[in-house]
């Protein structure tokens, strides 16, 4: 479990697939993250199974406030990476459910994963990638400290993958 100000950041429980299905569901959000948009609650309790719960680097994004589920932060599985890894590098992919956009958790969620990766992970550095048209992802990429290192197709996307140093 990794805690900041405002957030919670904790594995994937089944009892959380309402909550993942309320955002998972809302186009805006899958848009933006390159996933379908859930049509289901079976279906997010599917990806929690399949997909969350096996992952022991996805952690589920939790509001102190309301002890809600509110997003998503982890290292994206060996093999599903969008732009090609250095060695000790993963690539981190994350997202917020839309009411909770413009508020600052998704970059505190990844400056507290950052922390992780370097002090319970080893790795040396962290790749982020992301669709073109995200300036709000791009945006938490810079304000954490990745740099943009190039662009990229994916499936006809034009994207963007920052790198972020751990280790020096």
């Amino acid at each position: 479990m990794i805690e900041t100000d405002r957030l919670i950041l904790r594995r994937w429980s089944e009892d959380d697939a309402e909550d993942l299905f309320r955002y998972a569901s809302d186009s805006r959000v899958s848009e933006m993250a390159l996933w379908p948009c859930h049509t289901s609650l079976e279906m997010s309790r599917e990806v929690i199974r399949q997909y969350f719960a096996p992952n022991e680097y996805t952690f589920a994004v939790v509001c102190k406030q309301t002890d809600e589920v509110i997003g998503c932060i982890g290292l994206v599985p060996d093999g599903d990476e969008h732009y090609a890894l250095k060695n000790r590098e993963r690539e981190v992919g994350y997202w917020i459910g839309y009411p909770h956009w413009g508020r600052g958790f998704a970059t505190e969620a990844l400056l507290a994963f950052i922390s992780y990766c370097r002090e319970s992970v080893g790795l040396e550095s962290l790749l982020l990638t992301t669709d073109m048209r995200n300036k709000a992802s791009r945006r938490v990429a810079e304000k954490c400290g990745f740099g943009m290192i190039g662009g990229y197709d994916y499936d006809g996307i034009d994207s963007m993958a920052f790198r972020k140093v751990l280790m020096l």
